[in-house]
């Protein structure tokens, strides 16, 4: 529970079942959002479930004994490993006492038999439809009935169109980034990992410096404890180059009022996104995003603000596009009109809707 998508879907998945009277429980290996779930009323148990190894396995008996127990209704596996230690303790259950047992889908995983687990569930929800045909293409003997799309979603509330950031964080954010005062700011935000595109973000700030643009990029976001040497070699790059028009700033916990002092937001990964929700929490705020037409985030563009799109590693294309903008900003006008096309409370009723289904079949 350290932050990212999986984990933000987890903590909102909670707090609707705790507010609509229901006991949410969650097994994680911790992090920083625990204490955001306690507080809204979730259970919350640490456990080494995400850590892959064979031995993790071991936690099958453990988890059957805790189900068995605390009488759960629904088991719901949102990554592979916690996922294989779900399915086989589930497996051992008697039938007609067990839970039901759901997976959500949210990457185009390897395609081997770690990642099959993810087809195992009762019900296997796939957060967009770019992951409903990853399953069919790839998983032929999956019943095509038991995927349920059901897409991410955000808060338009917690984004609203036009927001501004307040009078004291952006003191203090040009107190810390005075260099970005009167600059054009290009944001790429997202894990610092190899698929998220910062190699291309880099090749991009090169060009836009030799030719001179006022422009800053910020890298918002951490490597997490995986992906340290990649993080330090995207930095080094940035340096060998030359570049100090690119601010690494970490994990920041105020991505909202970050999207808000920036005239674009990217995405540039290499492999299609299952979703996208930073691109649509930048569109929800009314910023444009150009980004990669493929996966999810090209359906949100699509959806949204198809002039954001860009064919795949297309640098000259997304150059391009950049400087457009950055002469005459487009105005997201599709969040002007009253309805958000994947709102979060959708997301939330789908899924409490799929498990009183599921819950309701035996």
């Amino acid at each position: 529970m350290e932050g990212g998508g999986v984990e933000r879907g987890t903590l909102e998945i909670a707090t609707a079942l705790v507010q609509r009277g229901h006991r949410s429980i969650v097994i994680s290996g911790g992090g920083r959002m625990v204490s955001a779930l306690e507080a809204i009323g979730s259970e919350h148990i640490t456990w080494p479930i995400g850590k892959k190894s064979l031995l993790s396995l071991r936690l099958a008996l453990r988890l059957r004994h805790f189900l068995k127990q605390q009488q759960v209704d629904i088991l719901h596996a949102r990554s592979r490993m916690p996922a294989w230690i779900a399915w086989l303790a589930w497996r051992g259950m008697n039938k007609t006492q067990r839970p039901h047992f759901i997976t959500t889908v949210h990457g185009q995983y390897s395609v081997n038999f770690y990642s099959s687990v993810m087809t195992r569930g009762e019900r296997v929800i796939a957060v967009s439809n770019t992951i409903k045909h990853y399953l069919l293409n790839h998983y032929p003997r999956l019943d095509a009935h038991k995927i349920q799309v059901i897409y991410r979603g955000i808060d338009s509330h917690a984004f609203p169109y036009d927001y501004k950031a307040g009078s004291q964080w952006l003191h203090q954010w040009y107190e810390q980034y005075p260099q970005l005062l009167d600059s054009t700011i290009i944001t790429l935000p997202g894990r610092l990992s190899r698929l998220k595109g910062h190699e291309d973000f880099i090749e991009l700030m090169s060009r836009l410096k030799l030719q001179g643009a006022n422009v800053y990029g910020l890298v918002v976001g951490d490597a997490g404890s995986q992906h340290g040497d990649y993080a330090n070699g995207i930095m080094q790059l940035a340096q060998q180059k030359g570049l100090d028009n690119i601010i690494f700033t970490g994990y920041r916990n105020d991505v909202r009022e970050i999207y808000t002092v920036s005239d674009i937001v990217l995405s540039l990964s290499s492999k299609p996104e299952s979703f996208g929700r930073t691109v649509l929490e930048a569109l929800s705020l009314g910023i444009p995003v150009i980004g990669y037409d493929h996966g999810g985030v090209g359906e949100v563009l699509n959806a949204v603000f198809p002039e954001g799109q860009v064919a795949v590693g297309d640098l000259d294309a997304l150059t391009q596009k950049v400087q457009q903008f950055i002469a005459t900003k487009p105005a997201v006008t599709a969040m002007t009109r009253g309805t958000h096309p994947f709102p979060l409370k959708k997301m939330l009723d789908d899924t409490l809707d799929a498990y009183e289904a599921i819950a309701r079949s035996d």
